[in-house]
């Protein structure tokens, strides 16, 4: 009990995140996961794939009832939906499904390495200046691929590179964080299976898992999560969302920070 409690203390954490600043969670979770997992000796050689198959289960779940109370105040944009999600989840299912060829070392530096990036990103990339408007299809599409890939590296649902992209392309930011919480939906859901396939005939995981998603860890944090996003939703709609955005990355920097130098 004590640890389905530390998952669902978790899901509470990246819910309401999901709300605020439209991200899935898997950026914060994965190391949690990771370290929750570690220190119950739980699938030792695939810890970071483990976490890594949950917390993408789980993105499909948070990001659901975060962008329901987004949607109802109408800060969705379905039409870039539309057009940014199908390269999303293709990218998102070819680097799931290869998770399983990937030492777990690797994987877990390549988290802190994107995490970093991202982190800097939030701290010191401000809000850019609307410049353009959204590319074409066909653009969108190859953009969409390159997000996918990288949120299938580290499970999250892509909301700090297409938060970014929205408003350099003048999208409010409002808007921006509920359609990257739709976005991150179908890339979820796909990069889910892809962790699912992944780990499906990997030995010494545990009997509750499917694949690389761990069942009993998932259902936990979805009934944390899904509780405090709606309330994450409606301060995003009241506070400036830049000074917390700051601090978010703060947290970033120390959870890869912890994730690098497990494994270096």
């Amino acid at each position: 009990m004590t640890w389905l409690a530390a998952y669902a203390a978790a899901g509470a954490l990246v819910g309401f995140l999901a709300g605020l600043l439209g991200i899935g969670g898997g950026l914060t979770l994965v190391p949690i996961l990771s370290a929750l997992f570690a220190a119950q000796d739980l699938a030792p050689s695939h810890s970071v794939h483990l976490a890594l198959g949950t917390a993408m289960a789980q993105i499909v779940f948070t990001s659901s009832a975060s962008v329901r109370a987004h949607h109802q105040r109408r800060a969705v944009d379905w039409h870039i939906v539309q057009r940014l999600a199908p390269g999303m989840v293709l990218g998102s299912l070819l680097s799931t499904l290869a998770s399983g060829l990937v030492s777990q070392r690797m994987l877990a530096l390549a988290f802190a390495a994107i995490v970093y990036a991202g982190a800097l990103q939030m701290l010191f990339g401000g809000r850019p200046t609307a410049a353009r408007p959204l590319p074409g299809a066909a653009a969108l599409f190859a953009i969409g691929i390159l997000i996918g890939v990288v949120c299938g590296l580290v499970s999250a649902g892509g909301a700090f590179m297409t938060v970014p992209l929205m408003l350099y392309c003048g999208v409010p930011l409002v808007t921006a964080i509920g359609t990257a919480a739709a976005l991150g939906i179908p890339t979820a859901a796909i990069g889910a299976l892809g962790f699912v396939a992944s780990g499906w005939r990997i030995d010494g995981l545990p009997s509750a898992s499917l694949g690389f998603v761990y069942l009993p860890a998932l259902a936990a944090l979805v009934a944390g999560s899904v509780t405090t996003a709606p309330l994450g939703v409606r301060l995003a709609h009241r506070l400036p969302v830049a000074t917390l955005k700051r601090v978010f990355a703060l947290l970033l920097f120390a959870l890869a920070t912890k994730m690098a130098l497990t494994y270096l």
